[in-house]
């Protein structure tokens, strides 16, 4: 078993300042592509009208965007493995700029849902990698509280990306948004761009190994011969299957349920990334309080009772804090999880954190796809409160499994 307080590979050499230089731009294209990411949950009520179709037919987008990125995560974390993280970061994020400005220009819900699709497969090369390349620099006693801080890019990223939504989508139309965000990545793939060539960047050696679909297959074998990588991938697969497939349903929710404006629900979507930012602020003394068995146990319960007390809301002034209570309650869990997908195979480092992120968006996409249909024959209701029992289900497990792992370490 590797020891937790080993010295990252790529550490040595790396200078305090070079780390947080790059942590900044990672940061911003975690900003961009979290935005990217989230864009179309406060724009569905619009898709649906444009494309006269349902609420729950329109949430394809979501599922395009969920299911590319989390399929080819297995493809990316061995290319950044073999030929560099940051590089691969780069291109990933000048594709998916590409591609969102050409949903912008879609004439059909099919080329949309393509573009969505060729957005997401793109853009999977951003965010897992980039905690990988943060797990081969910063030592694990300090990581997750360094994850928490990168995660803020992507956090200010969603609630940019959900309020935008709503927001440029009430006063210019949904196709503005895709093309302010792709215009977005663009910059952002310039900039890391420029790190690359800077040749300053704090990296972890490029693997040796032979690269190719026989070595990945048989890599992604090798690590899912581990029970605690089985472990980790399975938990986030549920987290994203039963929390995000409810809380991408939100904004359409607070729309027709409630009946707030585009607008006013892209920002009220905004809470659940402002209950993010709060675990951030506080993530420090969280830590060194509850531990990582307390914050799964804790955060998974807070966002189980917040679902519960969405679906059950009378009005509006009741949903709003239970977005930003779930926002809150899925990033203490989340995080926890992170940390343990840096760790949980030092070897193959970026091959094991795209493992993770996979089994996460593969969860939210299906969650998604079968969400939509049933909340177009049911509604929302049933979907948020089956959703609450299982993430307080799925919370509890993953503590105990944190303390008996603790407890042989």
């Amino acid at each position: 078993m590797t020891t937790r307080q080993e010295a990252p590979p790529g550490a040595a050499g790396a200078g305090e300042a070079d780390v947080l230089r790059t942590m900044f731009v990672l940061a911003t294209a975690a900003f961009a592509s979290s935005a990217s990411m989230r864009v179309t949950d406060a724009l569905l009520p619009q898709l649906a009208d444009q494309f006269a179709t349902t609420t729950g037919t329109a949430a394809i987008v979501i599922t395009a965007f969920s299911l590319a990125y989390g399929l080819l995560q297995i493809i990316y974390g061995p290319i950044g493995d073999r030929f560099g993280k940051i590089a691969t970061i780069a291109g990933g994020t000048a594709l998916a700029g590409i591609a969102t400005m050409l949903a912008g220009f879609a004439g059909s819900f099919e080329m949309l849902v393509a573009m969505r699709f060729a957005s997401g497969a793109t853009a999977a090369a951003i965010i897992p990698l980039a905690l990988a390349w943060i797990g081969d620099v910063v030592p694990y006693e300090r990581r997750q509280q360094t994850l928490a801080r990168f995660m803020f890019g992507g956090i200010t990223g969603l609630i940019f990306g959900q309020a935008a939504g709503g927001i440029v989508g009430d006063l210019v139309g949904w196709r503005a948004v895709f093309w302010m965000l792709g215009g977005l990545l663009l910059l952002t793939a310039a900039a890391l761009a420029f790190e690359v060539l800077s040749g300053r960047i704090p990296r972890r050696r490029s693997s040796s190994t032979p690269f190719g679909l026989h070595h990945m297959a048989t890599g992604l074998a090798v690590l899912l011969a581990r029970p605690w990588v089985r472990t980790i991938a399975a938990i986030v697969f549920w987290e994203g299957f039963l929390l995000n497939s409810a809380l991408a349903f939100m904004g359409a929710d607070l729309h027709h349920r409630f009946g707030l404006s585009l607008t006013a629900s892209g920002l009220g979507l905004g809470l659940i990334g402002l209950g993010g930012a709060a675990y951030i602020v506080a993530a420090r003394p969280l830590v060194r309080r509850l531990g990582e068995p307390g914050l799964a146990r804790v955060g998974g319960l807070l966002a189980a009772i917040a679902l519960a007390a969405f679906a059950l809301a009378p009005n509006w002034l009741v949903a709003l804090p239970a977005v930003f209570a779930a926002g809150l309650g899925f990033y203490m869990h989340h995080n926890t999880l992170q940390t343990n997908a840096t760790q949980m195979a030092p070897d193959a480092r970026g091959s094991a954190v795209a493992l993770f992120a996979s089994s996460y968006f593969l969860g939210q996409a299906i969650g998604v796809a079968l969400v939509g249909a049933v909340v177009d024959r049911i509604g929302t209701v049933p979907v948020m409160l089956a959703a609450a029992a299982g993430v307080a289900v799925l919370a509890l497990d993953y503590a105990r499994r944190l303390v008996r792992r603790a407890a042989t370490d």
